[in-house]
């Protein structure tokens, strides 16, 4: 799926990045690539939260949708793209295993750790 994403960036600050999908779910990176790469972990694991929440997804919202938002004033919009597994029959979400996990950056791993991810629980190691 692809969500809508809000860049900002003010003279005195880092670029900094919001879904108007999702309120709450933000980050911010020193470069602009940074910041795009953030903005892709953060959202997977927002959504991955809100499936283990037994939450639903909103569905993305357009660039017609989002004309009116005040957040979407002096910002760039952009796309940021998400593989979320659909439910199975049984009931259960489809997750990739951990074991099989590519290593996380500092700042998804501080987002891991503040979310009581399983991944960092009982002095697991990151990778």
């Amino acid at each position: 799926m692809d969500y809508i994403a809000y860049l900002h960036k003010d003279r005195r600050s880092d670029f900094s990045v919001s879904f108007p999908d999702f309120p709450g779910c933000v980050t911010a990176g020193k470069t602009l690539d940074e910041a795009r790469r953030a903005a892709a972990e953060v959202l997977a694991l927002h959504i991955d939260g809100m499936s283990e929440d037994g939450e639903a997804l909103p569905k993305p919202s357009t660039i017609e949708d989002v004309a009116d938002d005040p957040d979407s004033k002096r910002a760039v919009a952009f796309l940021v793209s998400v593989d979320h597994q659909a439910e199975e029959p049984s009931g259960s979400i489809s997750r990739r295993d951990e074991s099989q996990a590519r290593p996380l950056t500092r700042l998804a791993y501080l987002v891991h750790s503040a979310l009581g991810h399983p991944r960092h629980r009982k002095g697991r190691r990151v990778q």
